[in-house]
């Protein structure tokens, strides 16, 4: 087996993992618990399903195993003692590396699966944005057409479209090249080829983009106060279009 073909065969089984846990943890999160309780019910998971709790190789310590980003906060949410309410808008964001390769997923529930009509409406716009982002990819396909296809649905959904956070390549590390941004020109960035494993991941908001880190020196809120949105999921381009690492099965 090349190098390559162990890539894929780990990053294949890491993403087998990780979208399984987190389709566990859609289910596992109620209104009551804390980010704490989730952290520590993830890194448990993590372990017991044989991975890396990847965060812990930051050159920056992470404090957490999972990002937990509640309401306003967009993503890096660190996990603290906050009770969610029924209603809450939580991202989950959730990075395992897994025989040397790492894997990236997320998702935006609302605790207690109710809420906000217009929440509701921003998570699904959102996922159709990712969605139509893999669709594009393909061998020859550039991450401008990625960037493009995600910014159409977000612009038509009327969500701003936050740009100074955006996808990357993964695979020996966290974070690669190329940049998969969530807007774009068609045409133009990185051409992909077969083999390539890019992280597409669309954040959006209700309000404007604009945000900032707060004094956790993590979290990343919304400047105008208003909900944010992030969904991700890790992609093998393959010679027939893109194959999703990351759904459980």
């Amino acid at each position: 087996m090349n190098e390559l073909e162990q890539k894929i065969s780990a990053m294949r089984a890491g993403g087998k993992i990780l979208g399984n846990l987190l389709k566990d943890l859609r289910a596992y999160v109620r209104p009551g618990m804390t980010g704490k309780e989730i952290d520590a019910w993830v890194r448990q998971e993590i372990v017991s399903r044989g991975a890396e709790v990847a965060y812990d190789f930051l050159e920056e310590k992470f404090p957490g195993a999972i990002c937990v980003s509640v309401n306003d906060t967009l993503v890096h949410g660190a996990p603290n003692d906050e009770i969610l309410e029924v209603g809450d808008k939580v991202s989950f964001d959730l990075d395992i590396r897994y025989r040397g390769y790492y894997v990236d997923s997320a998702f935006t529930m609302l605790v207690g699966n109710t809420g906000s009509p217009a929440v509701k409406e921003m998570i699904k716009t959102t996922e159709k944005a990712m969605w139509a982002g893999i669709d594009v990819v393909f061998p020859g396909a550039t991450t401008g057409d990625i960037g493009y296809a995600v910014e159409k649905v977000l612009r038509k959904g009327k969500l701003g479209v936050i740009e100074n956070y955006i996808g990357h390549g993964i695979g020996e590390e966290m974070h690669m090249p190329p940049e998969v941004p969530n807007y774009g020109l068609r045409g133009h960035g990185y051409r992909l080829k077969v083999g390539d494993t890019i992280c597409i991941e669309p954040m959006s908001s209700l309000g404007k983009p604009a945000n900032y880190v707060d004094k956790t020196n993590w979290s990343v809120k919304m400047r105008d106060g208003s909900i944010g949105c992030h969904c991700e999921h890790t992609i093998l381009v393959t010679e027939d279009g893109p194959e999703i690492l990351t759904m459980p099965g």
